[in-house]
């Protein structure tokens, strides 16, 4: 009772602004705002924060869900977790960082309250699985076996039973490394179109010669388009080069040395740039001119963070990727790896390679074409941007860092879980416009523009004068 007592006088009653956040109206903090107010997270805001309100009716505005009073937890820990898994899904950041600065007393105190609460064991086991830190609890004896993430929510994946908690565990990726992606009416409707049927029907009438050049201007066409981002015009052999890595994506796994052989091939000649994994810190932004101080946009992730971070990313590629949706699970490898930022150069085109090798391993692909991501990305580059600062922005206030006399960041503080656990929402919505674009425009258009090519007889046109390159 003195612990439900402590908890219940930690929470905030009705406000107008929250952490300099103002709501649509005054409402009560709930579920993960009402946590984070009342324990001090220092954690990355989730997108959308919760209340409960005055009147009747739910309504979202200004990245606030505002719902009704009958759905106002009850004002404690548990009241508040209970509200945010049934209502706002799984955020790893906020729950690791609160078992962290909470302990776990509060955690066993709730559990032995209601030992056969699916909610409370569903806690229980989050707790262990972020922290590695058994609680001083028997195993559970009673209770149905619930799965850790609601696949009404959010993305999960495959169940495996634990006996422990009498929990069914699909989290869709390890301790290392685990985005989640919520599921949204814009990505059931994208997967409602059957993009992999659609591209398989386009080519399935296509000869076997025309086929081969269309893919040879697609992967060529994507080359070129992944070095444009970066603001690289590099030789034709080089692009072709990258090309060629492109069109053999998927056969090996993502480990430590593939990234490192990836490396190696989108920079070719490295005599002014570090090869290997990052020793120093890094950002993505400018420097002041009168000074050279660091301006970042984005702080990587720290150096010896780097080893756990990208054993993840390897796991997650060899397991869960295997069973999402194969382009929201592109989504998550290839924005977790661009904003870990491993290497000093090259990153982001090997981002962009990541979501070629979910797709070819999965087989979403017709066999033998890529679909041109970098492209769509390229001629939608204001959103694209606008989509990894949608992260960044919420990230950056939390790092803490200084500058290194070669002009660099020093991250201060432990910020690798940000990196390991965030809302890869947005990311996944945007990789999916690209790729219906490159299914629904794109390769009709260069299969016909292949087609008049053969039939007027220019046959001896060379790949790199392909007007769509």
């Amino acid at each position: 009772m003195a612990a439900a007592q402590q908890n219940q006088n930690q929470f905030s009653g009705p406000v107008i602004v929250f952490r300099e956040v103002r709501l649509p109206e005054t409402a009560t903090p709930a579920g993960y705002s009402a946590v984070i107010g009342a324990y001090g997270l220092a954690v990355p805001l989730p997108r959308t924060l919760s209340a409960t309100g005055q009147h009747h009716r739910i309504t979202e505005r200004n990245g606030w869900r505002i719902m009704t009073p009958r759905h106002a937890p009850h004002p404690t820990l548990e009241g508040h977790l209970t509200f945010a898994l049934k209502y706002e899904g799984l955020d790893l950041a906020v729950l690791k960082r609160l078992f962290q600065v909470a302990g776990p007393a509060p955690i066993e105190a709730l559990v032995r309250e209601s030992p056969s609460g699916s909610y409370a064991r569903r806690i229980w086991f989050l707790y262990e699985w972020l922290t590695g830190a058994r609680l001083d609890l028997p195993d559970a004896d009673a209770g149905r076996y619930v799965p850790v993430v609601d696949p009404e929510l959010q993305w999960s994946g495959p169940e495996k039973t634990v006996s422990r908690y009498r929990i069914k565990d699909n989290l869709p990726g390890t301790p290392e490394f685990c985005p989640l992606v919520f599921r949204t009416k814009t990505l059931e409707k994208f997967i409602g179109l059957e993009l992999p049927r659609r591209a398989a029907a386009i080519v399935a009438d296509v000869p076997r010669d025309l086929l081969a050049r269309t893919a040879a201007f697609l992967l060529l066409k994507d080359s070129r388009s992944s070095y444009a981002i970066e603001g690289e015009r590099p030789p034709e052999d080089r692009i072709q080069r990258w090309g060629r890595a492109i069109a053999e994506a998927g056969r090996q796994p993502i480990d430590r040395d593939e990234l490192l052989r990836l490396q190696r091939i989108v920079l070719g000649d490295a005599r002014f740039v570090r090869l290997g994994f990052r020793k120093e810190g890094g950002f993505v932004g400018a420097h002041d001119r009168e000074n050279r101080m660091p301006l970042p946009d984005h702080i990587n992730a720290r150096p010896e963070d780097l080893p756990r971070l990208i054993d993840g990313m390897g796991t997650f590629d060899q397991g869960p990727a295997k069973n999402l949706d194969p382009v929201v699970a592109a989504a998550i490898l290839a924005f977790g790896f661009v904003y870990v930022h491993p290497f000093e150069d090259g990153n982001g085109r090997i981002h962009r390679y990541l979501i070629h090798h979910v797709l070819a391993m999965r087989g979403f692909n017709p066999p033998g074409v890529v679909l041109p991501v970098s492209a769509a990305i390229l001629d939608q580059i204001d959103e694209y941007r606008r989509v990894l600062e949608s992260y960044s922005q919420r990230l950056l206030p939390l790092v803490e860092w200084e500058p290194t006399p070669q002009f660099n960041v020093r991250v201060l503080n432990d910020t690798g879980d940000f990196y390991r656990f965030f809302d890869a929402t947005p990311h996944a919505e945007f990789l999916y416009a690209c790729v219906q674009r490159t299914i629904e425009r794109d390769l009709p258009s260069e299969t016909a523009f292949c087609s008049s090519t053969i039939s007027s007889g220019n046959m001896w046109m060379p790949l790199s004068t392909c007007p769509s390159g």
